[in-house]
This record gives structure tokens, C-alpha cells and sequence, in this order.
């Protein structure tokens, strides 16, 4: 479906009103002629008008700066700000985890500015993970501070001669974590006099950062504590979230330091009108004949350029820089078809990747209400201040409920009620979310997984650590302690640390080379044969699965085909070319177990988290026919296996949990395998990933547990905390798992629920009725079971082999081979508009 006018009414209509409907009538309006049947939306939620809660400014507050809030319309703060500033001004470590536009800014920037009033030497570091939050914050300071404060920004954006003068004389320095490992801590020294001066350190939208991401820039921040520390200062960090669980243990595993939460949100609310959209089976077939939907970008599209008509002002949320565009140029193309040539131009698409100045034109057009409706990728979902937006469009969840709610929050007038509609993808999460409201209204949103003691990064960070300044046994406590000291051993013996009496010396030849967003393997660098004009780099540990010879490469909108992968200079040589189809790769997987940390036994199915060793070979792909799925045809491919070490989570099936699934011998590998898939696309809902960041396998007889096995593990080298937060709420887990399968509306499996896009056996087998039996069964032994306890939940590392710092060497190659598998994999995805 191009338009939902395809199925109403037809183009013609008046011309757009001056203003733009309510929520509930703009949706009304977007579903007129449809028929019952045809209907897309499976629930419609109302959030209702929320009245602000105010509290008296601090008496610390000088009156210039409420003179000059005042003049920006800020007459009195919300509780919320007050609460969080009086903590942080009282020195302790605070985080403030409200709602979107809930004013969270104000918090921090009353003590931090009070700060610099009352010190004309203190000075602020304020760190965020988009450079489009860390501009629009900047004018904001900008507008509140006085002169001598002097902010500036210090990130890739900053011309060189300019970053001598933002050391010198900025007292409020906006950069990001990467700017802070690669550019200030390693060159401490030139820093000192600001370092040494540091007040207060601000962490926006801090979770942002979870997973390995997330786990490194928790080192970074241990290491600038270390660093002021040196130089006698001791900041206050104030962090600024949106409403996750548990936000003060997510803070204080962060910052590596307890940090008391602020939750309790005193803005005021617009009232929402929040829909739910699930576009229906389609008479087209996809692999193995299962029915596939219409696609959400379509719908986001169609949805687009009737909000444009209505003259509502629309984000419409795309998750690839691809599909941003591709939704744009679609709805301008409905447009076109319409006779409204004069919307087109008021059609646009924003991500990552556009010019420093493009983005911020962009920004101003949206904001003034020059551009009606703009598809973004997640760049515009944290922080910039877009007054006034009738409605967002969700095109696919965009990976965590507190994404979604930092998007869904954009929209909203303070007069008018908001629309927000979310629109599920053919995946598994979607469907789930679409047909269980509960899971989106009312609930807490997932809590963010870090790991600081994965060994992946904190061996490469300890290293950081020492080659910044010789490691001492009492820092090893901010690391970790024990867990540290045993990293440190290891690294000695590995000749990267030396040690002497006085603690532990970086060995190596000049700095750690760390990147804090990678895995430690080499970027492969993706170049153009006809021009050898470099167009970009992809993770090395995707390249197999993303950059073989003859994969299809998206790059900046435009397709490529890949002519040759060299895999020994990490390259790979492209032409430009727009086929009809699209490549997926195929491989095999093997997996064996290294240790269990815990094990949980449920009558006759047993639940276990540990470290295991996962080999996977890619071994052909597939080219497939855009729109539909459907295979052209296989290429072999001639590829070196890869090794991962890793955390995983698995069920065990006794002989007696199979019998009463009532599954036999032949059904039982697809039915396991349909769980499996399931499985991976739903703990999404429960932990801050991506399917992508997870693999997982399935087999009838494991040699390592002797009986039928499903394996969940992260993608991430050491793990990133995913698998482990499946074990803690399994229940939750397999519950959400088991209503997916056993809802969607399919007779055999399809992308809804059971296949998966990333599985490298080609989704064969699959038994979906078998899968509901077997996931009965688990769900039957919870359910007797005494849920964990905390302490229970939290697992206890055991000390497992390490391959190797940094990933590159191997281990052993396993001697189990799995029956069945889905491995991670590389999306086009977009990690928002910050380039170092």
C-alpha cells in the first residue's frame, strides 16, 4: 500500500486547515472509508492530559540566571528539576530518568551554572551521544550562561585550530564519549588545567549506552574520575535518562559510583491519542510459501502524506538511513499522484551521514514549520527541541520501549492532543507489541544491560587506563576489584601491562588502539573499483555475513554489488548497481559449551547461563527478489571460519519434557528451532538489544547436555549482558514468546512469529504448532517453580579461558555441530549522527 487513501477516500479534498486536527479526530480522518475488515488497528490508547507539579527555585539560584530563564519563558521549575538539583549541588550523584521534553535539561544547568557563577574557574564537561543533541544543548547554555563561561563544542565536528582555544577558555565543553577516550584522556596532560577544575560532568540520555557500547563508556568514565582524581578534583556527575527500570542501578553501574534516581516527573503532559497499527497479510508468498505483510515503511509512507495533507507536523521514525529516504521519497510520491505538488517540498528526510550544515537547516525548517513531514532515522529522537509536532509515526519498534517513547514524545502542543501512530514490521516484537497493549501502556520500560567485567572490554580499557597513567592496586577497586586484578594478571602475562612496585605500566608501543563501538576486529573499508574513492567501513565481525563477494551494499541511499573481499587488507571492491533483489548470507554454526555459571532446575527442563564458544562459517547467500522474498537462486562461497567467545543462555529438554510436548523424533528439530527464533525476536521487549545483537541455536541432541537444547547467546565478544538478562526473567520472557506464536494469525510460521530473517539453515526446518507445544511445557515447569530472587538473578562470573584481548585469535574450534541456527548479523542500521 502506497497510501491509506487507497483503501478510503479518494484523493480530491478541500484545501488543508490553518490548524491541525486533534489526535483522535487526525485518526479518524486517516481511516474514513475503510472497511472493518480492512482495518489496521488493533488497539487505540489515550494518554490522558497530565498538569504540571511546580516547586519553589532553590535559594542558591542567583537572580541573573532566573532573569534570564524568565526571558525564555521558564517562570518556575517542575519538582522534578528542583529535586535533582538540590542533590547535585549537595555533591551527590544523581540521575533524573522523566519523560520526553519533561524538562530534564533545567536540572542539571541550575547547579552547574550556579557553579561557574560562584567559581570563575570551575568548569562543566556535559557529554552526549548525538552531536544533534550536544548542538541544540549548547545554544541552549549558550543563551543562560554569562560571558565568561564561554561554551564551546569539542568533537569531530570542531575545526583543528579551533580546539586549542575550547582547552584554553570554555568552562562548559560539549563532547561525547568517544572524544573523551580517543582525544582528551589520552592527552591528560594538556588538559590538566581544565581537568583539575571540572565541577560537574554531565551524561544526556545516558541510556543510550548499553551493551558493549554501553560497557565501554563506563570504563571511559571510571578512567575521567581516575584522571580528576590525579588532578585533585572530584566532580559531580548528574545524568539525564529516559524512564528506564531501575535507574539509579543503571546509573551507578555507569559511572562506577552510587547515584541516587529522581523519577518522580512534575511536567506537564499533553493529551495523546496512541494507536496501534498492524499492516495485514498480503497474497504475496515469501520463503517456504509463508504469507508476507505490507510493509511498515509503506504504511509509514501512506501515513505521511495524509498527516501532510491534514496539515499535521510529522516525524515519521524510519530504523535504517535507507528506509528514511525511502519513506520520504514515497509519501512525496503520493503527493505527486494526488495533484498536491504543493506539499512536496514540504517533504524531507534527516539522518546521520548529511553535512553538519544540512542537518542543521533541516533542523530549523522542521522547527519553524517549513517542512511538514520529515522521516528520521533515531537522529532526531533524543533532545532537540521541536515545538509544536502533531504527530509521530513509528515505522517498526525501534529496539527498546524507552526508544520508543523518546520518539512517540516528540509529538505533542500543549493545546492540541497529539497523534502518535506505531506501525509493526513483519517480525516477531511487532506482532507482539500490536496484539498485547499491556506491553506498551502501563509497564515499566526494559532495563538497561551493561557489562564492565566483559573481558573484551575491560582488558582493552585497563590497558587504556594504564598507558594514560601507571595503575595503582587501590584504582583496581573503580574497575572491578577482584575481577580487575585477575584482568591485570592476564595482561601481564600477555606482555601488555608491566609490572613493577610501584603498579602496572602500559608495555605496548604507543597508545591502546580501542574502539569503543567496535568489537576489537579490524573495520573492513568498502571502496569503489572505478573511481578507488573510499565510501566507507563496516565492522569487521559482519563483514562475512554483509560484504562477501557478490552481496548487495547499501551505502548513503545507493546500492552496490561487491566485485571482490579481500579479506587479508580488510577491503571490499565495489560497483554501483540497482538490481531487483537483495542478498542474504547463508552459514553454518557450531557451538560448545565452556563453563555454567548458573543452573536452574525446572522439573524436567533445566535453564543454565554460561560461556560458550560459537564457530560460524558463511558458506553461500542467497539472492532474493525485493518485495517478496522469494530465492532467485544460491552461490557457494569460500570463507574462513570465525570464533567467538561468548555468554549464552540454554534450555535443557529431558526425554520426558519432549514426550509430553507430544513432539516426535522428526518434528522435534523444527519445533525447537521455531522456539528458537521466536525466542530471539521477542527478549528484545525485555533487554536493551536488537535481535541482531543476538544468535542462537537449536538441536534434537546437544553432545554437550546429552539430551534436545535451545541456545540463546549475545553476538558481542565476552557477551554484553543480553543472555543473562534472559536468564533473570525467563519467565516474562518465554511467556511473550509462547503468546507470539500462538497468536499470529498464519497457518505454518512466517516472519510474524517464527522465521527470521538472519537464520542461516533458510528457516528449514520449522514447526510452529510444535514449538507452541514445547514452549507449554517450559512455561509448565515455571510455573511451579519459586520465581528468583535478586541475588538468585544476579550471576556469579566464573573465570573462563580468553582467547585473546581483543578477539583476534581463536579458540579452539568446537566439536559439537548444531542441527539448526540463527546467527548474528549486521543491519543496515543507523547509530544516530555521531562520528568521532
Amino acid at each position: 500500500m502506497t497510501s491509506l487513501r487507497s483503501v478510503g477516500q479518494p484523493a480530491e479534498g478541500p484545501e488543508p486547515a490553518v490548524a491541525a486536527l486533534p489526535g483522535t479526530e487526525l485518526l479518524a480522518a486517516l481511516l474514513a472509508g475503510t472497511e472493518p475488515e480492512d482495518d489496521p488497528v488493533t488497539h487505540v490508547h489515550r494518554l490522558p492530559v497530565r498538569p504540571a507539579r511546580f516547586a519553589p527555585w532553590p535559594a542558591w539560584v542567583g537572580e541573573p540566571l532566573r532573569t534570564r530563564l524568565a526571558e525564555r519563558g521558564v517562570l518556575e521549575p517542575f519538582g522534578h528539576q528542583v529535586a535533582a538539583a538540590e542533590l547535585a549541588r549537595a555533591g551527590s550523584h544523581v540521575v533524573v530518568a522523566t519523560g520526553t521534553a519533561s524538562g530534564k535539561s533545567l536540572a542539571y544547568q541550575l547547579p552547574a551554572l550556579t557553579a561557574l557563577a560562584e567559581d570563575p574557574r570551575a568548569c562543566v564537561l556535559y557529554l552526549a551521544p548525538t552531536k544533534a543533541l550536544a548542538r541544540d544543548q549548547l545554544a541552549s547554555v549558550d543563551a543562560l550562561a554569562d560571558a565568561s563561561v564561554r561554551p564551546a563544542a569539542y568533537d569531530g565536528d570542531t575545526p583543528t585550530d579551533e580546539r586549542d582555544w575550547v582547552r584554553r577558555h570554555s568552562r562548559w565543553i560539549v563532547t561525547n564519549p568517544d572524544m573523551l577516550h580517543r582525544g582528551i584522556l589520552p592527552a591528560h596532560q594538556k588538559w590538566s588545567s581544565t581537568l583539575r577544575r571540572v565541577a560537574y560532568v554531565v551524561i544526556d540520555e545516558c541510556h543510550a549506552y548499553r551493551g558493549v557500547f554501553g560497557s565501554h563508556v563506563g570504563h571511559v568514565l571510571r578512567r575521567l574520575r581516575r584522571i580528576c582524581r590525579r588532578y585533585g578534583a572530584e566532580p559531580v556527575f548528574v545524568l539525564a535518562s529516559a524512564t528506564v527500570a531501575d535507574p539509579a542501578a543503571a546509573a551507578s553501574r555507569l559511572v562506577g559510583a552510587p547515584v541516587t534516581a529522581v523519577t518522580d516527573d512534575g511536567s506537564p503532559r499533553p493529551g495523546a491519542t496512541f494507536a496501534l497499527w498492524e499492516p495485514p497479510l498480503t497474497e504475496k508468498t515469501g520463503e517456504h510459501g509463508a504469507p508476507v505483510r505490507r510493509s511498515a515503511a509503506a504504511d509509514a509512507a501512506g501515513l505521511l502524506a495524509d498527516l501532510v495533507e491534514q496539515n499535521a507536523r510529522t516525524l515519521a521514525f524510519v530504523r535504517s538511513r535507507r528506509g528514511a529516504e525511502s519513506v520520504a521519497e514515497q509519501a512525496r510520491a503520493v503527493l505527486r499522484s494526488r495533484g498536491r505538488a504543493d506539499l512536496v517540498s514540504r517533504v524531507d528526510s534527516y539522518r546521520g551521514g548529511y553535512l553538519p550544515e544540512e542537518r542543521r537547516e533541516l533542523e530549523r525548517s522542521l522547527s519553524s514549520g517549513a517542512l511538514l513531514g520529515v522521516a528520521t532515522t533515531n537522529a532526531l529522537e533524543l533532545g532537540i527541541d521541536i515545538a509544536g509536532l502533531d504527530a509521530v509515526v513509528l515505522a517498526g519498534y525501534p529496539g527498546t520501549l524507552a526508544s520508543m517513547w523518546q520518539q512517540a514524545g516528540r509529538a505533542g502542543r500543549a493545546q492540541n492532543e497529539s497523534l502518535v501512530v506505531f506501525v509493526a514490521r513483519d517480525d516477531p516484537l511487532d506482532h507482539y507489541l500490536a496484539h498485547h497493549p499491556q506491553a506498551v501502556f502501563g509497564r515499566p520500560v526494559e532495563a538497561t544491560v551493561t557489562d564492565p567485567a566483559n573481558p573484551y572490554v575491560l582488558g582493552p580499557q585497563l590497558c587504556c587506563a594504564a598507558a594514560e597513567l601507571p595503575l595503582a592496586p587501590a584504582d583496581l577497586a573503580d574497575f572491578g576489584g577482584d575481577v580487575a586484578e585477575a584482568q591485570v594478571t592476564e595482561l601481564v602475562a600477555d606482555g601488555l601491562l608491566r609490572a613493577r612496585p610501584t603498579g602496572w605500566y602500559w608495555a605496548g608501543r604507543g597508545r591502546p588502539d580501542v574502539d569503543i563501538r567496535g568489537s576489537g576486529t579490524a573495520p573492513v573499508s568498502i571502496i569503489e573499483g572505478a573511481t578507488g574513492r573510499l565510501l566507507g567501513t563496516v565492522d569487521g565481525d559482519a563483514s562475512h555475513a554483509t560484504v562477501h563477494t557478490g552481496a548487495l551494499y547499501v551505502h548513503r541511499g545507493e546500492t552496490y554489488v561487491v566485485d571482490e573481499f579481500d579479506i587479508e587488507d580488510a577491503c571490499a571492491v565495489v560497483h554501483p548497481e540497482s538490481p531487483e533483489w537483495t542478498t542474504v548470507a547463508r552459514d553454518v554454526v557450531d557451538l560448545s559449551i565452556v563453563s555454567t555459571d548458573r543452573t536452574r532446575r525446572l522439573g524436567a527442563v533445566t535453564a543454565h547461563t554460561g560461556v560458550v564458544d560459537v564457530t560460524n562459517q558463511v558458506v553461500a547467500y542467497q539472492r532474493r527478489r525485493i518485495g517478496t522474498g522469494e530465492v532467485l537462486a544460491e552461490f557457494p562461497l569460500d570463507l574462513p571460519a570465525r570464533q567467538l567467545r561468548t555468554r549464552a543462555v540454554w534450555l535443557t529438554l529431558s526425554d520426558r519434557a519432549v514426550e509430553r510436548a507430544d513432539v516426535d523424533e522428526t518434528a522435534l528439530p523444527g519445533s525447537l528451532h521455531a522456539a528458537e527464533h521466536a525466542s530471539i525476536g521477542i527478549l528484545p521487549l525485555l533487554a536493551t538489544c536488537d535481535r541482531w545483537d543476538l544468535g542462537g541455536i537449536s538441536t534434537a541432541l546437544h553432545p554437550d547436555t546429552g539430551t534436545a537444547t535451545i541456545v540463546v547467546y549475545d553476538g558481542h565478544p565476552g557477551g554484553a549482558g543480553f543472555a543473562e538478562r534472559g536468564y533473570a526473567v525467563l519467565r516474562d520472557w518465554l511467556q511473550a514468546t509462547r503468546a507470539t506464536v500462538a497468536s499470529c494469525e498464519c497457518e505454518s510460521g512466517c516472519p510474524s512469529c517464527v522465521q527470521s530473517p538472519k537464520c542461516g539453515n533458510g528457516n528449514d526446518p520449522l514447526d510452529k504448532a510444535g514449538a507452541v507445544r514445547v514452549l507449554d511445557v517450559v512455561l509448565d515447569e515455571l510455573a511451579t517453580a519459586p520465581a528468583l530472587t535478586a541475588q538468585e538473578a544476579e550471576v556469579t562470573r566464573r573465570p573462563a579461558p580468553r582467547p585473546g584481548l581483543f578477539g583476534t585469535s581463536s579458540p579452539a574450534a568446537p566439536e559439537v555441530a548444531a542441527t539448526t541456527d540463527e546467527v548474528p548479523a549486521e543491519p543496515e542500521r543507523d547509530p544516530d549522527d555521531l562520528v568521532f
